[in-house]
């Protein structure tokens, strides 16, 4: 047997997943054409982990894969011990399909161009010359139609001009033709081909404006150097503790994020990430009414990450990490700088000036981000996770890319489209991404309430109809807790720890703060609906159970619908003093606008921790003055 020294929660090394297809193929498992989908590290317990100082032997590792056999035409979930270098448990996927592979997307191009029908509806909009068009799949969804059920792994295709390199594709759609394919024998099984509809003329380069503006340089230097350490994905700075490691379909992956308050290291947040996110659009034409992008479930947001470059996507003393993937073929690869860490300047933490005295006391504040970006087709997403001196914790989806849009005549204004630029449109659509929050706040028995701003009546104790109180209401069970976020009532969620009490005798707490709540917009008893039900509401909260990892359930490319927290709650497990999770949903309901094209400005989203009764004071009371 072999001994791992690393943590439990150290991402996989190379050599652990060149082990980990050697084993597999080894154990024939699995067919000899199958493809490796993904394949992660399959976490230790929560209950070993946090045992780990008292364990007399280093725990297991393990890895866990999704691997596709294509002429079999199934997923199964392969786990691999690398302690013991054997497989220890393979599961055959009953419902839904595996995530799109890397070939699949260009293969599905090729196969949807070479079909003669493809080609004549081509013809018909005045498109000869095949080498201009430009094909993208998407994932097909599920509709419940008779196609849907036959169990065939599908793909819809939408195509495009580009004239010249360099051109921006999503600019001139060829509107109302959609391909469907197999994509296990490459056939085209339908084709939607509506009206035609003209060319935009306007090729969206956004490469070159004619003219450049240029700024002046702008320079930030630590001549001491950063103040953070990063070693096998642990990470050290100021107060903070925590893990950081690269999942294949959540990407950026905190754990076991703990805050050094006077020499105690207190844990916060024992595993945090984005599960699940969804883009469902809202126009009803051919080419758009179909669309609803699992980001994660149907891609992998670690599998679109990208390489990060100075003076670009970072500004700074920058610190990255490599990552180790495992490709498709079992080959093994490495993402340079696929994370990103600096710190940054955040301004006035805090500042009185005495009025008496003249004296003035001010702190700054400065932040840790950890940062990475993924591409997934036309959609560039970046993921910041931002730690503060005095405790908060934040979280912010940057969307910038290309809008996808839509032909139109011109003259006229589609009803679920705004115009971007002569005969093109942008869809309404949305961007909801379902974040999981494994709260393990000074230990494991945690309890929520919901949180209002309440005004109070006239009364004989108000008399002059100005008191207002914090109203709050605990979520006793699942059933309690589907909640929608309430501006008007500066609604937020706060996680508390009963058995831990801060120097006024109350139980310490963390409040989630919701700061761009968005919730799906489709009619309930809609297709989308029914497989993203974690966005029909801005928070759940769930028991701990470690098997319940993404919101949409673990294989949602193509599932009928009705996995994941909505039917997970139906188990109505109580909430009080127990290990807990929360689930929120956080988006952007985008109405395009003509500054969005030909490529978008960053849109935020996210939301903020805050200790509330968390510490006794304010914790960044420590810091020296500026010129101290």
């Amino acid at each position: 047997m072999t001994v791992h020294a690393r943590h439990p929660l150290a991402p996989l090394t190379a050599t652990e997943l060149q082990d980990t297809v050697a084993v597999v193929r080894r154990a024939e498992a699995v067919a000899v054409d199958a493809r490796f989908v993904w394949c992660a590290l399959d976490e230790p317990t929560k209950q070993e982990v946090l045992e780990l100082d008292t364990a007399a032997m280093p725990l297991e590792r393990r890895a866990l894969c999704a691997v596709y056999e294509c002429q079999e035409r199934q997923t199964k979930l392969v786990t691999v011990s690398l302690t013991g270098q054997k497989v220890v448990h393979v599961e055959l996927v009953s419902k839904g399909e595996a995530q799109i592979l890397n070939a699949e997307w260009f293969n599905d191009a090729a196969a949807i161009k070479r079909d003669p029908k493809f080609q004549e509806a081509l013809l018909r909009r005045g498109v000869t010359d095949l080498d201009m068009v430009r094909v993208e799949p998407w994932p097909a969804g599920n509709f419940g139609t008779d196609l849907d059920r036959t169990g065939r792994r599908l793909g819809r295709g939408v195509a495009y001009v580009v004239e010249r390199p360099g051109d921006n594709p999503y600019t001139r759609p060829i509107e109302n033709l959609v391909a469907v394919i197999d994509r296990d024998t490459g056939e085209v099984v339908d084709l939607l081909d509506g009206e035609a509809v003209p060319l935009p003329a306007d090729p969206g380069r956004y490469d070159s404006t004619g003219s450049v503006r240029h700024l002046a340089p702008l320079r930030i230097t630590q001549p001491s150097g950063t103040g953070f350490d990063v070693s096998d994905g642990r990470v050290r700075w100021g107060p903070w503790r925590l893990r950081v490691s690269m999942h294949p379909l959540e990407g950026l992956v905190l754990h076991d994020i703990r805050y050094d308050d006077a020499g105690r290291e207190r844990p916060i947040i024992y595993r945090v990430s984005v599960a699940e996110m969804v883009v469902p659009y809202g126009s009803t034409s051919i080419n758009h009414w179909w669309k609803n992008a699992f980001d994660i479930g149907e891609c992998g947001l670690g599998k679109a990450a990208v390489s990060l470059e100075l003076g670009c996507d970072c500004l700074g003393e920058i610190t990255y990490v490599d990552v180790d993937m495992l490709d498709e073929d079992g080959s093994i690869y490495t993402m340079a700088r696929a994370i990103c860490l600096h710190e940054e300047d955040y301004g006035v933490l805090w500042r009185h000036k005495d009025v008496v005295t003249g004296v003035t006391e001010v702190r700054r504040s400065r932040r840790l981000v950890l940062s990475a970006f993924a591409t997934v087709g036309n959609y560039d997403y970046g993921f910041f996770w931002y730690l503060y001196l005095d405790g908060t914790i934040q979280a912010e989806v940057k969307l910038t890319g290309v809008i996808l849009a839509q032909a139109t005549a011109l003259g006229s204004r589609p009803r679920h489209a705004n115009p971007v630029a002569p005969g093109l449109a942008g869809p309404h659509h949305q961007h909801l991404f379902g974040f999981r929050i494994d709260f393990f706040l000074d230990g494991p028995n945690n309890t929520v309430y919901e949180v209002d701003a309440v005004a109070e009546p006239f009364s004989e104790s108000n008399p002059h109809g100005t008191a207002f109180v914090e109203q709050r209401t605990r979520l006793d069970r699942e059933s309690d807790a589907a909640r929608f976020a309430a501006p008007e009532r500066a609604r937020s969620w706060l996680v508390t720890n009963q058995n831990s009490r801060n120097v006024c005798g109350e139980p310490v707490g963390y409040r989630l703060i919701p700061t761009h709540a968005a919730a799906l917009l489709a009619q309930p008893e809609s297709p989308v609906s029914r497989r993203a039900g974690f966005a029909t509401r801005h928070l759940w909260v769930t028991a701990f159970d470690r098997h319940e990892r993404r919101p949409a359930g673990d294989f949602p490319n193509q599932h009928a619908g009705g996995d994941g927290l909505p039917r997970w709650v139906d188990a109505d497990r109580a909430l009080v003093d127990t290990d807990i999770v929360l689930w929120h949903t956080a988006g952007s309901t985008h109405f395009a606008r003509p500054e969005d094209f030909p490529v978008m400005p960053c849109d935020y989203i996210g939301f903020t921790l805050k200790p509330s009764g968390f510490f006794n004071r304010n914790p960044a009371l420590d810091l020296a003055a500026p010129n101290g």
